[in-house]
């Protein structure tokens, strides 16, 4: 609505004396504020010059909203004063909207955030100007209030840094990044968002056009899953230093994708294609190339040129499979023939050479690569070939005596992996020296990228010799994803990033062995079917003041016809219509295999056999309703080392594969609950249902290697199961035999336990048990 002109006298007083609407109320409360009253009304006078009479009772609503959440002084004056800015573009939307956007703050973050919120609009608005992008603005606010309340204020403080990039994708891109990098770590998100973080000041600083693995995240996954029919285990690696360093390959370990967090130099689309050139590679090895080459007493050389050729084995069945692969790969291999051979060159000039059939090259290495490779493709399918080939190409090019530096080597073309993963070290054959540190250099950058700068090492010890040390398969202990505190109890403190989490890849079994358990289990089985078969899935709701529906609205017909004959636009949803509501849902099961569950009962079943079981039971039924649910084991070995193993995501289906990872759980190691819980908790926080249910299934109390009082791991483990129901997550312990019970319900509340005396009643308790749950 066009502004009125600015001579037209103020309306404060004839409002004051109007009956009905939100203006009188408003006049009447900041009256009895005499410290608010006269800058109260010298905005009131201010926004009358501006604003019709309807607009202005709208905004005094959206000032009362702001009273009425106990907002406080500081935001009232705050709104204000951006109500005062603001009004010179004659718009009053912009300035509701920020009232609202101000509430829900307010409601989740506090005052002191939705001032800050208020005082930060000023930057946001010269950036974003006052349409649709600064709407966005207010809604990562928002998102951000409810994720991680503690971070509005800091990041209100540093909004004109934060903004640096002009674009709302950018800050969208920026809150986003932030709240995946810090994940439940509230230290560690105040310090990305006040720009105490290094990551979040190369996001601000980063080249506006350039794309990083956080903008591109969701987009890969999408793509490689359409690729290979399996969601893929992706993850960022941290950001180089400057840019001195030859630009980081991507690495494969186990199951993990671990990419670039940017590649530098690379903008907009040709970003997105590398990056997708890059997965599509890796992903590749994962799904056609499984097997892994045990390191012997292979040289550097001969390992780089194993890992050439079982690159081009791979992506040659790749693009039989996909054949517009092709064209994704392609645009990187751009080595030519040159008179300077150098063993990095030759490499690469190989690679083209068994990508491209139509390369031209007539150097004697590259061509017998060639020769060799062709020749081999009746038996493209066996990894063995890629040993043979990789050894005797290895000889070659060593006894030509051309200078190769394992350590400064870089694969080539740029979208390949950087092939460690592809190596084992085995348990009794020892690597050379120059391979050992080879590897032992790619580790320890890794290290780096998880842990953060290094410590210095202590003069005094000793360092074991490379010919002792025995290198650890990428899949033993698997690959570090997060690192969580842990209460000390004694000292009463946190102790921050204390234990480390490290996903570990499933061992597949036999899915015929569950669906053969659950054919024995059949009357339990009827029984759960039964109980699906009487779940009332939704209900039906009655939705007033609809755009289209089965029948009028009355009451909205009515307030249609007041507004036209008041000459007031009316509101066009006058329509009344019904909707099921389904259950708005997300379960996570997390499946205790510590060494106890290997204990057998009378039965001659082992209670990790009896947890199987259950799980398999009630996954059965979760997945006939259509509920959203994960399948979670964990176990540990000291705090460094709390193993996580993924048996089902919440955006996998619920298949063949799920069912022979659960078939392949195993017993061993100990039980560190806390940290299991705080993992489990952030696993199940990322779902968008507004229910989160958290189901524990555990045989004991927790205990573990390094720590000797179980009473220190019960407090944290009970601190962790508050901190869930803070976070709106419902955590629920169910104890298999005595043994664990008082420690359980001191972890959960007895309100928040199931004790299940006899372990073979299990499978029928815990569907029960869920059936109730879900119907809270």
């Amino acid at each position: 609505m066009p502004a009125v002109s600015a001579a037209k006298p103020p309306i404060a007083l004839k409002l004051l004396v109007e009956p009905g609407g939100d203006t009188r109320p408003l006049h009447l409360l900041m009256r009895q504020r005499d410290s608010l009253w006269p800058l109260f009304l010298s905005t009131w006078e201010m926004l009358s010059r501006q604003f019709q009479p309807p607009e202005l009772e709208a905004w005094a609503g959206a000032v009362l909203k702001l009273a009425h959440v106990n907002a406080g002084p500081s935001c009232l004056l705050a709104y204000w004063e951006a109500s005062t800015a603001g009004a010179m573009s004659g718009e009053i939307a912009p300035l509701l909207g920020a009232a609202q956007a101000s509430v829900e703050i307010c409601r989740n973050a506090g005052a002191q955030a939705a001032t800050g919120a208020l005082k930060a609009l000023p930057a946001a608005r010269r950036v974003l100007g006052h349409g649709a992008p600064l709407s966005r603005w207010w809604r990562a606010m928002e998102r951000l209030a409810q994720q991680a309340p503690e971070s509005v204020v800091p990041m209100a403080g540093q909004m004109g840094e934060i903004l640096r990039p002009g674009t709302i994708e950018a800050f969208e891109n920026f809150v986003a990044a932030g709240l995946r990098a810090a994940a439940g770590d509230r230290r560690k998100r105040i310090a990305f968002f006040s720009l105490q973080d290094e990551l979040a000041r190369r996001l601000i600083t980063r080249d506006p056009v350039a794309v990083t693995f956080t903008d591109i995240e969701h987009e890969l996954k999408a793509f490689l899953t359409a690729l290979w029919g399996e969601v893929p285990l992706l993850r960022s690696m941290a950001l180089e230093d400057g840019g001195q360093q030859p630009q980081r390959r991507a690495a494969i370990a186990g199951p993990l994708i671990r990419l670039p967090e940017i590649y530098r130099g690379m903008q907009r689309d040709a970003a997105r294609a590398l990056f997708q050139a890059a997965a599509a590679h890796a992903q590749a090895h994962l799904a056609l190339g499984r097997a892994r080459f045990p390191i012997g007493q292979l040289k550097p050389l001969q390992v780089t040129l194993v890992g050439l050729i079982e690159d081009a084995r791979v992506e040659a069945l790749a693009m039989r499979a996909l054949p517009g692969l092709r064209r994704l790969w392609a645009p990187y291999h751009v080595a030519v023939p040159t008179a300077i051979a150098t063993a990095p060159m030759l490499l690469a000039r190989l690679a083209r050479a068994l990508f491209d059939p139509a390369y031209v090259d007539d150097d004697g290495f590259v061509s017998k690569g060639r020769a060799l490779f062709t020749a081999a493709l009746l038996r493209i399918n066996e990894s063995a070939i890629s040993r043979e080939i990789g050894m005797l190409l290895g000889n070659d090019l060593g006894q030509m005596r051309v200078q190769f530096n394992a350590k400064t080597y870089v694969v080539e073309p740029l979208y390949r992996d950087d092939g460690l993963g592809l190596w084992d070290f085995g348990d009794h054959t020892p690597p050379s020296a120059d391979v050992l540190e080879l590897f032992i250099d790619a580790v320890r950058q890794q290290r780096e990228d998880d842990e953060g700068p290094r410590q210095e090492h202590d003069p005094g010890e000793t360092t074991p010799e490379p010919g002792k040390a025995r290198p650890v398969a990428p899949n033993e202990r698997g690959v570090i994803i997060a690192r969580y505190p842990e209460w000390d109890r004694v000292d009463a403190i946190e102790r921050t990033n204390w234990t480390t989490v490290r996903e570990v890849a499933a061992h597949a079994g036999d899915a015929r062995s569950i669906e053969d358990a659950l054919d024995r289990a059949g009357a339990l089985r009827s029984r759960v079917a039964r109980l699906v078969r009487g779940v009332r899935i939704g209900r039906t709701v009655r939705l007033k003041r609809q755009q289209d529906g089965h029948d009028l609205d009355l009451d909205a017909v009515l307030d249609a016809a007041i507004a036209l004959r008041g000459r007031e636009k009316p509101d066009l949803r006058v329509f009344r219509a019904t909707k099921a509501m389904h259950r708005d849902l997300s379960a996570l099961l997390l499946i205790d295999t510590s060494e106890s569950t290997h204990d057998r009962l009378a039965s001659g079943a082992t209670i990790l056999d009896v947890e199987r079981l259950a799980v398999a039971l009630l996954a059965e039924a979760m997945n006939q309703l259509g509920d959203t649910f994960g399948l979670l084991a964990f176990a540990s070995d000291g705090r460094e080392d709390v193993r996580m193993t993924n048996i089902k995501g919440f955006d996998e289906p619920y298949d063949t594969d799920c069912r022979a990872r659960l078939a392949g759980l195993t017993s061993g190691l100990s039980t560190r609950l806390g940290t299991a819980l705080r993992h489990a908790g952030s696993v199940v926080g990322q779902t968008t249902t507004s229910r989160k249910l958290l189901i524990v299934l555990t045989d004991g109390e927790p205990s573990d290697v390094d720590v000797s009082d179980p009473l220190d791991l019960i407090e944290d483990a009970r601190r962790a199961a508050v901190g869930l129901h803070a976070a709106g997550i419902d955590a629920y312990g169910v104890v298999l035999g005595r043994a664990g019970s008082e420690a359980a319900a001191r972890i959960f509340g007895r309100g928040n336990t199931m004790l299940v005396h006899r372990v073979e009643d299990l499978p029928a308790r815990l569907s029960e048990l869920y059936f109730r749950l879900a119907r809270r």
